[in-house]
C-alpha cells in the first residue's frame, strides 16, 4: 500500500466531517497552557511521517534561535509569538514541503521583528534560507490599498515577481492562513481589511499555484468574515442537504467498498463536500440553485494505479445508471494544468444525482498539493494571457519532479524570473504601480496623477534622492518631490520618459498652455470692448455667451474667446450678437397660489382621496414618491406649483429642506380613517441569487391579495447578489411589516425592508 495512504485517509475523513466544523485538515489542537515545546513536538511528528532524511539538528537549531529572539513577544491573542512561526511550519509540513521551507518558516519573522540580521542568518543557516526569509520580509511590506481590479492583479503579479524562490510565496500563504485562523483577536475594521486582502490577493495566488487545501480554507475564512449573512445562509443550506443525504452517501460508500473487495481492488473511499465560498460562486456566477450543483457532496475513490481507475468506473456503472453527458475522462485527457481523475455522475437508489471521482494516490496528491498554474477553469478565464504563458512552465517542473529522486533538488530548481519587460514599485502609502522596465521617476509621477507629473522637480528611491531620469527597479519605494511654485514639465522629458501616457500628458500640457494664452488674449480684448460700452462680464450671463458661440459654430464660450485671441473671429461681430441677445425680453414666470390649486377641474383620488386637507375641499392631492407615506405615518402637505398638494412624511428629507426656504407653502393634512384607501409602498429584497427566487418572493406578496404596481430586479456583477424592488398597494403600514417578515423567511433571502429616504431608514 502507498505510504501516504493513512495520511490521505485521515484527510478524506476530515473532509466528510459535519459542516459546522471548519473543514480544515490543518487545524491545530487546543493547547491550554500555550507551551511552544508541545507545538514543536507536534511539528516533528508530522515531518517524520513523510521525510526520514530531514536534518532535525538543523530544525532544533532554528527553533532555539527563533524562540530566544521572540521570547518577550506576544500575539494579539496573548499567546507567545513563537507559536505563530511553529504553526506556519506545521501548515507546510501538512503539504509535505522540504527541509529548507520548514526551517525558513520557523525563522520567517526573525529579520523583520527582532535584531537578528540577514548576515547572521547566512552565517548560521546558509544563503538560501536567508534569501527566503528576506523575500518573505519584503512581501510583508506590500500594502493592499485598493480593490480596483487592475491594482489587485498587479499586486498578485508583484508578489510572484518579487519571489525569486517559489518557496517564499508558499511560506507567505501559510503565514496568511494562520493569521486568518486567529482573526477573531483583531478589531472589526482590521478583520475586514485582512479578509478582503486574503480573498482578492492571496487565495487566487494559492489557486494559481494549485495548493487547493490552503486556497479553500483562505476563501472560506474570508467569506465568513466579509459576507457573514450569505456565509451563514450557505452553511445552513449545505448542512440541510448533507443531513438529508448522509445515509444515502454512507450506503453508496458501503456498496462500492463491498464490490471492490469482491474483485480484490484495494481502495480508500470517502465523501467530500465543496467549500462554502466555491458553492457561493457557483450559485451566483452560474445562476444555479443548490440542487443543481451535482458535486456539492461527492464520493472519492482512490486506488493504486490507472488500470484500477477504469475497473472501478466499470463496476460503478454496473451498479447505478450514469447521467448522460456527465462523464469526464481527465486521465486520458488531462486538464491544461495536468489535473487527472475520472468524474462520473450516477443516479442513486433514491433517484438523486451523485458525483463520484476516481483517481490514483499520486493523482490525488498532485490535485491537493501540487504547485501549478491551476486557475483558469474555475475562474472562467479561457484566453491564454501573457501571465499564463510566463507561469505555465511551473507545470513542466511538476513532471520533472518524477525524474528527481531528491525533493530538495526539485524545489531548489523552482526559481521564478517572471515579467522581464515590466516592474512593480510602491508609492509611500503602499500602492503598487506597474511600469515598463527602464521607467523613470517621471513616468511614476504621471502614473500617480497628471499634476504630480507636471510639478515634479525631484524624486527619492528607497528614501534616497536620485536624478529624475534614473531608472527604477522592482520593489522600489518611490517618493516624488513637487514644486510649490510649479512651472510645468520640461520639453527635455519627452526624450526621457518610457511610457506613452507620460509622453502624451507632457504634449497635452504644452498644447493647453498655447490654448490658455489664446484664451487670455481673447478675454482681454472682449473685456475692453464691453467696458467701452459701460458693461462687464457680470452683465452678460454665461448662457448668452454660449448661445452666441453656438450660433457662430463654436463649441462653447471658451472656444469662442480663444478664437478671438488668435484673431480667427472679430470681437465686434461677437459683441453685436451679445447686445441683440441682451435686448430680448423674457416672459416672467407665473406664480401658482393656493387659490389656483383649489380651482383645479379634476381631483385624483386613490380609492377615495384618503387625505383630509384642513379648511379645503375638492383639492388636487398627490402622494410624494420620495417618501411614499402610508396610513399610520405622520404626514404634512406642501402646496406645489401646478400639481396641487403633495403629501409627505414629516421626516422626509425633501420636506426638511423646503421648510428652511419655503415654509409658507405648508398646510396641515391628516389621514381619512373612514375612507377605503390603498397607497403605494416600496419594498427592497436582497438575497443570494438562485433560480425561481423571484417567483418565491412574489408568491409571498400575492398571498396578501395585493397589487404589485411596479417591480425591478438587479444582480451585482461583483458578488452576484440579487436585489428586487417592488411597489405594492397597501392599506396600512402594519400589513407592510407582516409582508416583510414573511419575505425574510424565503430561502436564500438575507434582508428585506421598506424603502425610505436615507434619513428615515
Amino acid at each position: 500500500m502507498n505510504p501516504v495512504n493513512n495520511k490521505i485517509k485521515d484527510e478524506l475523513n476530515t473532509e466528510i466531517a459535519p459542516v459546522e466544523e471548519d473543514g480544515s485538515i490543518y487545524a491545530a489542537p487546543v493547547n491550554a497552557n500555550n507551551d511552544p515545546d508541545l507545538y514543536y513536538a507536534r511539528l516533528i511528528d508530522k515531518i517524520k511521517k513523510y521525510n526520514k532524511k530531514f536534518d532535525l539538528k538543523l530544525l532544533d537549531k532554528a527553533y532555539a534561535v527563533a524562540r530566544e529572539h521572540h521570547e518577550s513577544q506576544l500575539r494579539k491573542s496573548g499567546e507567545p509569538f513563537i507559536i505563530h512561526p511553529l504553526e506556519v511550519a506545521g501548515i507546510l509540513a501538512d503539504i509535505e514541503l522540504d527541509q529548507t521551507s520548514i526551517v525558513g518558516a520557523i525563522l520567517h519573522d526573525l529579520i523583520e521583528d527582532t535584531d537578528y540580521t540577514y548576515e547572521k542568518v547566512v552565517k548560521e543557516f546558509g544563503v538560501t534560507i536567508a534569501n527566503i526569509i528576506n523575500g518573505v520580509t519584503k512581501l510583508d511590506k506590500i500594502v493592499f490599498s485598493s480593490r480596483e481590479e487592475k491594482q489587485v492583479e498587479n499586486l498578485r503579479k508583484m508578489i510572484i515577481a518579487m519571489s525569486e524562490d517559489i518557496r517564499i510565496i508558499v511560506i507567505k500563504l501559510a503565514d496568511r492562513l494562520h493569521n486568518m485562523r486567529t482573526l477573531s483577536y483583531l478589531g472589526k475594521e482590521k478583520k475586514k481589511a485582512k479578509a478582503i486582502e486574503t480573498l482578492e490577493v492571496y487565495a487566487p495566488i494559492a489557486h494559481r499555484l494549485g495548493i487547493h487545501q490552503i486556497k479553500k480554507e483562505l476563501e472560506d475564512l474570508s467569506f465568513e468574515t466579509l459576507y457573514n449573512k450569505q456565509y451563514v445562509k450557505i452553511k445552513e443550506m449545505v448542512q440541510e442537504r448533507i443531513n438529508q443525504r448522509q445515509i444515502q452517501i454512507d450506503d453508496a460508500i458501503k456498496i462500492v467498498a463491498e464490490k471492490l473487495k469482491e474483485v480484490n481492488i484495494p481502495a480508500e473511499i470517502s465523501g467530500r463536500s465543496k467549500g462554502f465560498y466555491s458553492i457561493y460562486n457557483k450559485i451566483t456566477q452560474q445562476n444555479r440553485s443548490l440542487d443543481d450543483i451535482y458535486d456539492l457532496i461527492a464520493i472519492r475513490v482512490i486506488v493504486e494505479d490507472i488500470k484500477s481507475c477504469y475497473a472501478v468506473l466499470g463496476i460503478i456503472h454496473s451498479i447505478w445508471k450514469p447521467v448522460p453527458g456527465r462523464f469526464k475522462d481527465y486521465i486520458a485527457n488531462p486538464k491544461f494544468n495536468m489535473y487527472q481523475s475520472l468524474h462520473t455522475t450516477i443516479i442513486s437508489q433514491k433517484g438523486d444525482p451523485l458525483e463520484i471521482q476516481i483517481r490514483t494516490f499520486e493523482m490525488h496528491k498532485f490535485a491537493e498539493y501540487g504547485i501549478a498554474a491551476h486557475y483558469k477553469y474555475k475562474e472562467g478565464i479561457f484566453a491564454q494571457s501573457d501571465f499564463d504563458k510566463r507561469i505555465a512552465w511551473i507545470r513542466q517542473l511538476l513532471d520533472w519532479q518524477k525524474e528527481l529522486k531528491d525533493p530538495q533538488d526539485y524545489l531548489e530548481s523552482l526559481k521564478l524570473d517572471l515579467f522581464q519587460e515590466e516592474i512593480f514599485v510602491f508609492t509611500p502609502k503602499g500602492k503598487v504601480i506597474n511600469l515598463p522596465r527602464g521607467a523613470t521617476p517621471i513616468d511614476f509621477a504621471y502614473q500617480i496623477h497628471t499634476d504630480v507629473g507636471h510639478n515634479c522637480i525631484g524624486a527619492k528611491r528607497d528614501g534616497v534622492m536620485v536624478p529624475i531620469e534614473s531608472q527604477l527597479e522592482n520593489g522600489n519605494i518611490v517618493e516624488i518631490i513637487v514644486s510649490k511654485t510649479p512651472k510645468g514639465p520640461s520639453r527635455d522629458w519627452l526624450s526621457i520618459v518610457k511610457t506613452s501616457s507620460a509622453r502624451n500628458k507632457i504634449k497635452q500640457w504644452y498644447s493647453k498652455e498655447e490654448r490658455q494664452e489664446s484664451y487670455n488674449a481673447g478675454r482681454e480684448v472682449m473685456l475692453k470692448t464691453l467696458r467701452k460700452n459701460s458693461l462687464s462680464f457680470k452683465d452678460v450671463p454665461n448662457r448668452v455667451f454660449d448661445e452666441v458661440a453656438k450660433e457662430m459654430n463654436f463649441e462653447n464660450n471658451d472656444t469662442l474667446l480663444r478664437s478671438i485671441g488668435s484673431r480667427k473671429v472679430s470681437v465686434h461681430q461677437v459683441f453685436t450678437r451679445i447686445i441683440k441677445k441682451l435686448n430680448q425680453e423674457e416672459e416672467p414666470e407665473k406664480e401658482i397660489t393656493v387659490e389656483d390649486i383649489t380651482k383645479a377641474p379634476a381631483v385624483y383620488k386613490r380609492s377615495g382621496s384618503g387625505i383630509i386637507v384642513k379648511g379645503m375641499d375638492n383639492v388636487l392631492i398627490t402622494i410624494a414618491k420620495c417618501c411614499n407615506p402610508v396610513p399610520g405615518d405622520k404626514i404634512t402637505g406642501y402646496i406645489t406649483r401646478g400639481k396641487g398638494i403633495s403629501v409627505h412624511r414629516t421626516d422626509c428629507n425633501n420636506i426638511v429642506m423646503l421648510q428652511k426656504n419655503d415654509s409658507e407653502r405648508f398646510i396641515e393634512v391628516s389621514w381619512d380613517t373612514y375612507a377605503p384607501q390603498r397607497f403605494n409602498a416600496e419594498i427592497q429584497v436582497e438575497a443570494i441569487d438562485r433560480t425561481k427566487l423571484l417567483r418565491d418572493v412574489t408568491n409571498v406578496i400575492s398571498e396578501y391579495d395585493l397589487n404589485i404596481i411596479n417591480a425591478s430586479t438587479s444582480r451585482a456583477s461583483k458578488n452576484s447578489i440579487a436585489k428586487f424592488r417592488f411597489v405594492v398597494e397597501i392599506s396600512n403600514k402594519y400589513i407592510l411589516k407582516d409582508i416583510i417578515n414573511n419575505i425574510k423567511q424565503v430561502e436564500s433571502v438575507f434582508d428585506a425592508y421598506r424603502v425610505l429616504p436615507r434619513k428615515q431608514q
